[in-house]
């Protein structure tokens, strides 16, 4: 009998325990997963729909909200006036409630503004000016709304008549319902009112200059702050918080796993304590007893993360779908991520073996007399 041979029949002895055991990590780790997976994914769809229409910098006041705050149209004049602004467009973006969908993206731009260019219509059309009282909708948003065109939709007491279906490019574009920026501040009472301006910057700038430019656009406009679209989620505080909340609710549910898995080692340190002292007698070295245990909480902890891993890409799938939340969300799991996961499972199993290795390699040879 090898030393490995060993190691698998110490997990093997109690098996409906062991199970519970990998039950416990894998669910932290389904957890870790799940919740970061989301979390960058969100970003990394934000990031692609901004650079879908041709967006360069972001001009917001963030803050530590969800939806940039309201302020006045003159910052966009002021930012239009810098030689090294192509074009701009003023937005005003929303999650809201609107009919079937618990929470769907609003976003109405200025008629005219570039946003508008990538959009491709797949049905209907676009609206025809800036008052007329319609919207269109990105593919996954009429899909979530049940709407085809000539439908009416009613957003907030207003119903809208959906004119258009449309390709956005990327997720956030197919899942908002977009509208002319006049109509949606009327609706809203924001006559006066923005939330946003993107701004496009005059072609082959590097992300040197762009955030040169951004320094100067905060210059003229202080009650706000521009971003480049690389930098605009490292630089929003309520993106950070969800990241935060995310590593730490998940790395929470890890713990209950490392609970779990020295609770499990130490059981079978205590009910092999006379194979162990047989072991010692028969000249196994202290360490090599170290050793069988941090294979064995390793291998717990590995096998716990291959579950985890698949259960929380499952989790993923099945949230993604979910109607509440279908086209605001792309769960970004790549294989680093899922490599992390793993990793941290294994060091789970480790550092949750340390204490009963221990234990174990403080036992006395002659208790193997003791049988």
């Amino acid at each position: 009998m090898n030393f490995f041979t060993i190691v698998l029949r110490g997990l093997l002895r109690r098996r409906v325990r062991t199970a519970l055991t990998l039950v416990g990590i894998s669910i932290g780790i389904a957890a870790v997963v799940a919740l970061v997976g989301i979390s960058e994914g969100f970003e990394k769809s934000w990031a692609t729909g901004l650079k879908a229409r041709g967006t360069d910098i972001v001009v917001s006041n963030m803050g530590g909200a969800m939806v940039p705050k309201p302020f006045s149209p003159t910052v966009r004049d002021r930012i239009a006036q810098l030689p090294q602004v192509s074009a701009t467009c003023m937005l005003m973006v929303e999650l809201m409630s609107v009919e079937e969908a618990d929470m769907i993206m609003v976003s109405a731009r200025e008629w005219g503004g570039f946003t508008w260019d990538k959009l491709a219509v797949t049905s209907g059309r676009l609206p025809k000016d800036e008052n007329e009282q319609a919207v269109v909708l990105g593919q996954t948003a009429a899909e979530v709304l049940k709407k085809k065109v000539g439908d009416t939709l009613q957003v907030e007491a207003t119903e809208l008549t959906v004119v258009g279906i449309v390709n956005g490019g990327a997720l956030v574009e197919d899942g908002s319902i977009i509208l002319a920026l006049p109509v949606f501040q009327t609706l809203m009472a924001s006559e006066g009112k923005i939330n946003v301006v993107d701004v496009r910057a005059q072609p082959g700038m590097t992300e040197e200059q762009l955030q040169a430019l951004c320094a100067e656009i905060n210059k003229v406009a202080p009650e706000v702050r521009a971003v480049s679209v690389a930098q605009h989620f490292n630089n929003s505080q309520g993106y950070k918080m969800i990241r935060a909340m995310s590593w730490g609710t998940s790395l929470l549910a890890v713990l209950v796993g490392v609970l779990g898995v020295m609770n499990t080692m130490l059981m079978t340190v205590f009910e092999r304590k006379q194979e162990i002292c047989v072991l010692l007698a028969l000249g196994w070295k202290r360490s090599r007893i170290v050793r069988m245990v941090l294979w064995e909480s390793a291998l717990l902890g590995f096998a716990g993360g291959i579950g985890g891993v698949l259960l929380g890409i499952l989790g993923v799938e099945a949230m993604q779908n979910a109607p509440a939340i279908k086209g605001l969300l792309e769960p970004d799991l790549s294989p680093s991520l899922l490599l992390k996961a793993v990793a941290i499972a294994v060091i789970v199993g480790v550092l949750s073996g340390l204490y009963p290795a221990w234990r174990s390699s403080r036992l006395n040879p002659a208790a193997a007399l003791n049988g």
